[in-house]
C-alpha cells in the first residue's frame, strides 16, 4: 500500500522521535536536554558504555556517532525491530492516535493526479520567475527593490511576475502540452459555465509561490501593482492541492530553521515573512491573508510547543491577537501554549526591521507575553472596578474564560492564577483610593511624602514607590551579599552530590546574584565536567583547588546561623532534597520577578499609563508573596515543619 505523504508527515509530526526511541533506550540524564528536544543514549544498534546515540525532536532524526546509523521514525522501527514499512507506519499511527488510511483505488488515483498537478504548478512558478526578470517585469522589480528585497532574497523565495494579460500563462502551459483540465484544476485560470473562454487568474501582480510542508508549490499569492486593483492581495482558489485554512506560508523552510533552536513566529503577511527572513529570522510563517485558523494553530503546535504570535501594532492587530487567544484557549495544556508579541503602534515587522534593524524586532519578541497575560490585559485594561458590581462582573468574566480550557489540570492553575490576580488588583485599587482620600496620590503616604528608602517610577502624574521592605529585600538587591536562599542551594549541592545529578538542568544554568557563590557554582560545574560530582570530598577538594575554601566556610557558617540544617552534611538526603527544591523554586521566582520588576519600572517611566501602573503593582504584590516565604527561611529556618537539628 502506498501511503499519502501528507499522512506520513502528520504522524511523524504528532509523535516526537524521542518518544518512539525512548521506548527502547534510557536517555542519559547528563547530556540530554529535554526542554530543547535534544536526547543522548547508548546506541541500541551496537554495544557501548558511553552515550554516542543522538536524536533531535525538531529534526525528527537520529544518528549514532559510534556506528554511523541514522534515520527517521520509520527507519528506526524497520532496522531495529525488523518491522516492515507498513507495520512501522501502523505502529506510529497508533501512537499518534491517527487512523490508518483505508486503501482506496480512487484516492490513489487522485494522489497520482495531485503529483501531476504539482508538476504544472512548478512550470507556472518558473514562468512567473522568468517574466519578473524580463522587460515586462521592470515595474515589479522596481517595487521589490523599493521594498528592500535583494535579488538573492527574491530568488530564494522564487518571487515572480504575472504579466497584464488574459492568456499569457494559459498559452505558455498549453504550448508545453499541459491539458486544459489540469490548468483549470490548479486554479490558474478562471473558468466555468458562465465564462465562454477561460482566462488567467493572476494578472499584473507580483507572485508569491506557496509551498506545502514538503516544499512543493501548491498555490500562489499575488500582490497587485495597479493602485486601483479591486484586491491588493489575492490567493489561488481552493483546489485539490490547496486549502487556504490548512496552509502556513513558509512552513517547510521555517520547520527546517527550527533545527537551529528557538520557536516558530507567526506574522500576518507574505512580505513580513520575507523581510524577516532577509533580516535573519528564518523561523517565520504567516496565514494566507486571513485570520489564523484552528488548523493553522495545530500546524504551529506541531512545530513548537509555544509558538510566538506576532501582530501588527494597531487596533486590528490587537483584535487579531484577542481572536487568536480565544481560539487557542480551549486547546492549551502543559507544554502547549502560545506567546503574543505586539508591535509598536502603526508598525508591521517589515516596517520595523527596515527602519530600526533586526534588534528592534528581537526586542519585540523579548517583550512577548504569555496567553494568561493577554487575557488579563484584555479584560482589565482601561476598566474601572470601583463598585462591588463591577468587580463581580470581572470575576464572572474571568471564570467563564478559564472554564473554556479543556485540560483539567491547566484549567485549575488558570483559575488559581486569575483569583490571585484579582485579589492583588482589587487590593491595589483600594490602596490607591485610600491614598487619594488621605490627600496623596497612589502609592504615597500622608501628605504625598514617599516611603523612605523606596525606588520610584512615574504613574499617572503621581509616583509609585517600591515599599521600604521590598527595596531592602535580597530579591531586589543584586550582588550585595550572600543570601540564605542561594547559600542553601550551593551548600546542599556540595554536601549531597546526588542532588546535582537529579537537578542537572537547573544546576547547569543556575542564575546567582552573589559573585562569591557564583565561584562556588563554577567549581561544582568543574567537578561535574571531570566526573567527580558524585563524591562530596572530591567536590570540596575542587572548591579548595579553585581558591574558594574561605567562601565555602562562610557559606556553611551562614547556613548554620540560619538553621538551615537540611543543607548540612549530617542531614538525610530526603530532607536535603526538600530544602533544595524549596530554595530552587524561590530562586527561579526571585530572578524572574527581578527581571519583570525592572521591565515594569522602565515601562512605567516611558509610558505613565494606568495599565503600566497596575502592572507594576501586580509585580510588587508577587514580590511580597515571595518575600514572605523568604522571611520564613531567613527568620525561622526550615519552613517545612521539621524540627531543627543544627
Amino acid at each position: 500500500m502506498r501511503f499519502p505523504p501528507a499522512f506520513l508527515d502528520e504522524i511523524r509530526d504528532r509523535v516526537p522521535i524521542s518518544q518512539l526511541i525512548g521506548q527502547r533506550v534510557a536517555w542519559d540524564r547528563k547530556k540530554t536536554n529535554a526542554s530543547r528536544g535534544d536526547y543522548w543514549a547508548c546506541c541500541p544498534f551496537h554495544g557501548e558504555k558511553s552515550p554516542s546515540f543522538h536524536c533531535e525532536d525538531k529534526k525528527g532524526r537520529y544518528h549514532c556517532f559510534g556506528c554511523s546509523v541514522s534515520g527517521d521514525h520509520f527507519k528506526f522501527l524497520t532496522e531495529l525491530e525488523g518491522l516492515s514499512f507498513p507495520e512501522a507506519v501502523e505502529k506510529i499511527a497508533d501512537m499518534a492516535g491517527v487512523p490508518m488510511p483505508v486503501r482506496d483505488e480512487r484516492e490513489e488515483q487522485r494522489e497520482k493526479e495531485r503529483a501531476s498537478l504539482t508538476d504544472v504548478m512548478e512550470m507556472a512558478t518558473a514562468f512567473f520567475q522568468e517574466r519578473l526578470q524580463g522587460p515586462e517585469g521592470a515595474k515589479a522589480r522596481a517595487y521589490l527593490r523599493d521594498r528592500g528585497l535583494t535579488p538573492a532574497t527574491q530568488q530564494s523565495f522564487r518571487l515572480g511576475f504575472a504579466p497584464d494579460s488574459r492568456n499569457a500563462l494559459k498559452e505558455h502551459l498549453a504550448a508545453k502540452g499541459v491539458p486544459k483540465a489540469d490548468i483549470e484544476a490548479c486554479g490558474l485560470v478562471r473558468h466555468g459555465d458562465d465564462i465562454p473562454v477561460s482566462y488567467d487568474w493572476f494578472r499584473d501582480r507580483i507572485m508569491f509561490p506557496i509551498p506545502d510542508s514538503r516544499g512543493k508549490i501548491i498555490a500562489f499569492g499575488g500582490r497587485a501593482l495597479a493602485p486601483d486593483a479591486l484586491a491588493k492581495y489575492m490567493n489561488s482558489p481552493d483546489t485539490e492541492l490547496f486549502h487556504k485554512g490548512n496552509v502556513l506560508y513558509n512552513f517547510a523552510r521555517a520547520r527546517k530553521a527550527l533545527a537551529k533552536g528557538g520557536t516558530v513566529i507567526a506574522v500576518e503577511g507574505y512580505m513580513d515573512v520575507i523581510a524577516l527572513a532577509q533580516a535573519g529570522f528564518e523561523n517565520v510563517v504567516a496565514p494566507l491573508g486571513t485570520a489564523l485558523t484552528e488548523n493553522q494553530l495545530e500546524l504551529l503546535w506541531r512545530m513548537a510547543p509555544e509558538p510566538m504570535l506576532c501582530f501588527d501594532g494597531d487596533k486590528a492587530g490587537l483584535k487579531a491577537a484577542w481572536r487568536a487567544a480565544d481560539m487557542a484557549l480551549p486547546s492549551v495544556q502543559a507544554g502547549r501554549s502560545a506567546r503574543f508579541a505586539l508591535l509598536p503602534e502603526g508598525k508591521d515587522p517589515d516596517d520595523l526591521v527596515k527602519a530600526e534593524g533586526p534588534d528592534a524586532f528581537r526586542a519585540v519578541l523579548a517583550d512577548a507575553r504569555p496567553l494568561v497575560d493577554l487575557l488579563w490585559m484584555r479584560e482589565t485594561a482601561g476598566g474601572v472596578f470601583d463598585t462591588p458590581e463591577r468587580r463581580a462582573e470581572l470575576e464572572k468574566t474571568l471564570r467563564e474564560l478559564t472554564s473554556r480550557i479543556r485540560d483539567e489540570s491547566l484549567r485549575y492553575h488558570y483559575q488559581q492564577e486569575m483569583r490571585e490576580r484579582v485579589l492583588s488588583f482589587f487590593g491595589s485599587q483600594r490602596n490607591a483610593r485610600q491614598g487619594r482620600q488621605d490627600g496623596g496620590r497612589p502609592g504615597q503616604r500622608g501628605q504625598g511624602k514617599p516611603a523612605p528608602g523606596g525606588q520610584f517610577a512615574k504613574a499617572g502624574g503621581g509616583r509609585m514607590p517600591i515599599t521600604e521592605s521590598l527595596g531592602q529585600s535580597a530579591l531586589v538587591r543584586r550582588g550585595e551579599g550572600m543570601s540564605v536562599r542561594e547559600a542553601t542551594i550551593i551548600v546542599a549541592l556540595v554536601n549531597h552530590p546526588a542532588l546535582i545529578d537529579e537537578n542537572f538542568a537547573h544546576v547547569e544554568f543556575l542564575d546567582l546574584a552573589n559573585s562569591d557563590l557564583t565561584r562556588l557554582h563554577a567549581a561544582i560545574l568543574d567537578a561535574m565536567a571531570h566526573d567527580m560530582a558524585n563524591d562530596r570530598h572530591a567536590v570540596v577538594a575542587t572548591i579548595e583547588r579553585a581558591g574558594c575554601a574561605e567562601i565555602w566556610e562562610r557559606a556553611v557558617g551562614l547556613i548554620k546561623r540560619a538553621r538551615q540544617w537540611p543543607a548540612l552534611e549530617t542531614a538525610a538526603l530526603e530532607d536535603a532534597r526538600d530544602a533544595l527544591n524549596q530554595a530552587l523554586h524561590l530562586q527561579r521566582s526571585a530572578r524572574t520577578l527581578h527581571k519583570e520588576l525592572k521591565q515594569a519600572e522602565a515601562a512605567l517611566e516611558a509610558d505613565p499609563s494606568d495599565e503600566n501602573f497596575r502592572h507594576l503593582i501586580e509585580i510588587q504584590a508577587q514580590f511580597q508573596d515571595v518575600q514572605a516565604t523568604e522571611a520564613l527561611i531567613e527568620g525561622f529556618g526550615v519552613s517545612s515543619g521539621r524540627a531543627g537539628r543544627a
